[in-house]
């Protein structure tokens, strides 16, 4: 071996070594790094120990990856998270609530096929070019489905709108095997679903599975059309509702509660910033909210804000208790960070962080096995009590 090549990768080492430097002193240039510079010189070490003797050392990529997880781990939040490019394009999608696509659910049942795990959604390419739960992609664009991962087959029939996708499908009752050409499109992801109750049709109830970007104009849709169908009352069901988009709730609460606060923010220099509703939306209906322990974040906002404005009753169990908002951040090469930024009060000032809101009316939910739901039930119950006798 010569010392000009032995010489050479110690270059090239040193180099990488630099390199990695230079990104990690970026990563934490500032004040706090000027102070603590013997800090960033211990990374350095471990970044060296690593590559010059751990039995299986990292690439440099991994390396920094690893440095960002564990900076942002080092905060103690739950809620805060270093994003890799697949993780961060997802989260991406659903705050946004739309994607290019066809519409549809898929899944992985045994032996190993890919299948349409749910009906396509209404109005999608999916749903016009005549795919039924149940049936068995077993080709996308001629590849086959048999050992491909999820997310693999999800990447596949995403795409620009205005593009096409050719699915071979093999359907129950039909021997041979058939292909559809779909034009992707813009799909929007629903997060409100409504109807009025059968038993009292002046009653509207609406699902709110959660918060995306679209999610204040369809509850002005599905709002609008039930009135017109005669609703005359509300009940507004965000159980099981993990949050998500900030505005969208604000939209959402400005719907029930009259003109004045939702909610109160503070963020890290102690300021507080008051969100209001300006009362132009206001439906000024009789309204019952129906909660529980899986009741969280932009959810609780919306919960929150009806119970102190008393705009409404809150009906079911104690909601999980999230008072905290996050922001994403893009980064270079698709990743992201999610960083709790600031925290929230009720319009009144209650920090329900890890409390939770108390609804005004308990009710426990029905255990598995369990016939009826008994908060919808008491729901319906006060509701009627509202509404003008018949």
């Amino acid at each position: 071996m010569s010392i000009i090549s032995v010489r050479g990768r110690v270059l090239h080492r040193l180099l990488k070594f630099f390199v990695l430097f230079c990104v990690l002193f970026t990563l934490l240039a500032g004040t706090a790094v000027a102070v603590n510079y013997h800090h960033l010189g211990q990374l350095v070490q471990v970044v060296t120990l690593v590559q010059s003797r751990a039995l299986n050392p990292l690439s440099v990529p991994a390396m920094v990856e690893g440095a960002a997880r564990g900076i942002v781990e080092a905060l103690g939040d739950p809620y805060s998270a270093y994003l890799d490019p697949k993780e961060f394009s997802e989260l991406t999608i659903h705050v946004q609530g739309s994607f290019g696509g066809i519409g549809v659910v898929v899944g992985k049942r045994e032996p190993n096929q890919l299948v349409v795990a749910a009906p396509p959604f209404k109005g999608t390419p999916a749903e016009r070019g005549g795919l039924k739960q149940g049936d068995v992609i077993v080709r996308i664009n001629g590849r086959e489905t048999a050992d491909m991962d999820l997310d693999t087959a999800v990447a596949l029939m995403r795409g620009e709108p205005g593009t096409e996708v050719r699915l071979t499908l093999q359907r129950e009752g039909l021997q041979e095997l058939f292909d559809v050409v779909l034009v992707r499109e813009t799909i929007n992801i629903p997060t409100v679903q409504g109807r009025l109750l059968e038993e009292d049709p002046r009653i509207a109830y609406i699902q709110l599975l959660g918060f995306n970007v679209n999610t204040g104009a369809e509850m002005r849709r599905f709002l609008s059309e039930l009135q017109g169908q005669g609703a005359m009352g509300v009940i507004l069901d965000l159980r099981n509702n993990p949050g998500g988009e900030f505005g969208s709730a604000l939209e959402v609460a400005s719907l029930f509660v009259p003109e004045g606060p939702v909610v109160r923010v503070i963020g890290r220099d102690g300021k507080e910033e008051v969100h209001g509703s300006d009362g132009r939306n206001t439906l000024h209906l009789p309204l019952a909210v129906l909660v529980n322990d899986l009741t969280a974040s932009a959810a609780e906002i919306v919960a929150g804000a009806i119970k102190d404005r008393q705009a409404g009753v809150l009906v079911g169990d104690k909601t999980y208790g999230k008072g905290v908002v996050q922001s994403l951040f893009p980064l270079q090469g698709g990743a992201g960070l999610k960083l709790t930024t600031s925290k929230y009060l009720t319009p009144q000032g209650h920090d329900i962080h890890q409390k939770g809101i108390e609804p005004d009316v308990w009710v426990k939910e029905a255990a598995a096995g369990e016939e009826g739901d008994a908060a919808l039930k008491k729901a319906v119950e006060i509701m009627k009590g509202m509404l003008p006798h018949r």
